[in-house]
């Protein structure tokens, strides 16, 4: 009994981390140093989203 809760609780986490991959929003923390970089990673394939991140990071500054 043990073993099958085990294993449905790992399936259901896998499932939830696995929906948590998403686009990184622009906030203060993901516009400024390492969460910078860390975010613009993710856009590497994708130039006009990469743009439009840069775009409402600059907005935010001001």
């Amino acid at each position: 009994m043990k073993v099958k809760a085990s294993v449905v609780c790992i399936f259901g986490l896998s499932i939830v981390l696995i929906g948590c991959d998403s686009l990184p929003e622009a906030n203060t923390v993901n516009c400024s140093g390492r969460g910078m970089e860390q975010s613009l990673a993710v856009f590497k394939n994708d130039e006009a989203a990469r743009q439009a991140f840069i775009d409402k990071c600059n907005a935010l500054m001001k």
